[in-house]
């Protein structure tokens, strides 16, 4: 049931809005307050999926109150209500980040269409929260040893930036969650993530991939297609195993990186991009350069900032916690109760030599709660844990 709040301070059109509002439905839970201080404390204390507000206001104007619902509740839809000679004021607020205002005397389709329109995009806010979350429970990184709150730190440090980041790590440490952690803790967040994997892609496709193509650019280009870099614009780019792109794309990253600009395959005309880019990569890229297989140039421009994700052998300690959160994880996928390690079995594991990391890692419980006992035991691990 949607809660709308009304902060105006002349009784009659607090009245005739809250009529018009609850005749157009039932549903519209409405309230008023007769001044901006009021209003304030109503939403400090309540949640509410609308506020209509006043311009010119007693005690707290409708600017004052628009600003400090930015900072409390910036979730909230803020509509002003605006005098005749309001109306430069109004448009200012819109500034301000107010969703719309309506006139006085309001056109009651307009001030119904605004409302309409101003719930429906809380319902998307509220639902894109969640969704977030979702998906941010699916990039947790969990673990408190040393290396891995030394990252966490760094990341803090870092996403509210736009410094370009180069992660780097043996495969299967989980150098794409420090990617995404980047990316959710930054001002991009509401803007996509756009993931390439350089490694996965044909050398004669990569250049097409990053950054589109236009109708007959080659044999299968049958229409024009933006790439990656255009997916990205306004969020962040994550170039995963770029050690393995071809030269000539790397030429055309670096541009890109240098001048904010891209050109489809077969096109002429450059096309301006705002993406950061976050690069990842198992390989030494110094090696790479000295054996002429990476661009030096392009490597100075990725590595604003390192990051060095460890191998899952470097973090024993953070086994148990692994083991616990993969197999609630893994339970939860299967519909079942999570299993029980017990404490053996836990030892037994943190001694394992863990060549494939946390993505191996992952592998053996899985295979432990399919295969072992009610309790995953010593035995159970022995058996196992190494086929």
């Amino acid at each position: 049931m949607p809660k709308i709040l009304i902060i105006e301070d002349e009784a009659a059109i607090r009245r005739v809005l809250s009529k018009i509002l609850s005749e157009e439905s039932d549903t519209y839970q409405v309230e008023e307050a007769e001044d901006g201080l009021s209003g304030i404390e109503k939403i400090k204390n309540e949640d509410y999926d609308l506020v209509l507000c006043d311009i010119k206001m007693p005690k707290m104007d409708g600017v004052e109150v628009l600003e400090a619902v930015k900072k409390i509740k910036p979730e909230i839809p803020m509509v002003m209500i605006s005098g005749h000679g309001d109306l430069e004021t109004a448009v200012n607020t819109m500034r301000l980040g107010a969703f719309d205002y309506i006139s006085k005397p309001p056109d009651l389709n307009r001030l119904l269409n605004t409302v309409r329109n101003a719930l429906d995009r809380k319902q998307l806010v509220v639902e894109n929260k969640i969704l977030k979350k979702k998906i941010s429970k699916n990039y947790e990184m969990i673990g408190q040893s040393e290396p891995i709150n030394q990252i966490k730190e760094m990341i803090e440090k870092v996403a509210p930036t736009d410094a370009r980041v180069l992660i780097t790590g043996p495969n299967g440490t989980g150098k794409e969650l420090v990617a995404h952690q980047l990316h959710e803790k930054s001002e991009r967040s509401t803007f996509p993530i756009v993931e390439v994997n350089c490694a996965a892609i044909p050398s004669e496709l990569i250049e097409s991939e990053l950054f589109g193509h236009v109708k007959g650019a080659f044999t299968s280009a049958v229409k024009d297609r933006a790439g990656k870099f255009e997916a990205a614009d306004g969020g962040t780019i994550f170039l995963d195993e770029i050690g393995d792109m071809s030269l000539a794309a790397q030429a055309k990253v670096l541009r890109a990186l240098q001048e904010n600009l891209v050109q489809r395959v077969g096109a002429d005309k450059d096309i301006k991009v705002n993406v950061r880019v976050i690069a990842a990569t198992n390989k030494d890229l110094k090696k790479e350069i000295a054996e002429g297989r990476f661009r030096e140039d392009l490597y100075h421009r990725l590595a604003v900032i390192l990051i060095k994700v460890p191998a899952l052998n470097d973090r024993r300690d953070d086994i148990p916690l692994l083991i616990e959160h993969f197999a609630a994880k893994i339970a939860e996928e299967q519909g079942n109760s999570a299993k029980n390690f017990s404490v053996n079995a836990v030892k037994l594991l943190q001694e394992y030599d863990w060549t494939g990391n946390i993505r191996e890692l992952r592998n053996v419980i899985e295979r432990l709660i399919i295969l072992g006992g009610s309790e995953i035991s010593e035995n159970d691990v022995k058996l196992f844990a190494s086929k």
